[in-house]
């Protein structure tokens, strides 16, 4: 809560905050300072530094966890609606019989 911030109102604004001090907030107009807001209810807590890592280490986890899943389920769709080409068979020359072919008679435009 500040009363300047009335001024304000539909206004595009920058707020900026210290993870740290979730109760008090700074507020920017066009790149210029306008007051800090201070959430009341807030004013007596604080969250140290290491509840901030515990949190971030927990959310990655999570979106890791997700991603291998949703991985696992892409490689699974592909291997369902792809599947595999065969293997291209091994081409083997049919034996010349022993009767001698003429050679073939090439033209220049060839």
């Amino acid at each position: 809560m500040d009363p300047t911030l009335a001024g304000y109102v539909k206004e595009e604004v920058v707020i900026r905050y210290d993870p740290a001090d979730l109760a008090e907030i700074r507020v920017f107009h066009q790149e210029r300072f306008v007051c800090r807001a201070i959430c009341q209810e807030l004013a007596g807590q604080t969250v140290s530094l290491k509840e901030i890592e515990k949190a971030r280490t927990l959310r990655r986890k999570q979106i890791r966890d997700g991603l291998s899943t949703r991985s696992a389920m892409v490689d699974r769709y592909v291997e369902i609606h792809h599947p595999s080409e065969p293997s291209p068979k091994s081409w083997t020359p049919e034996p010349v019989p022993s009767e001698v072919r003429p050679p073939l008679k090439r033209y220049i435009n060839d």
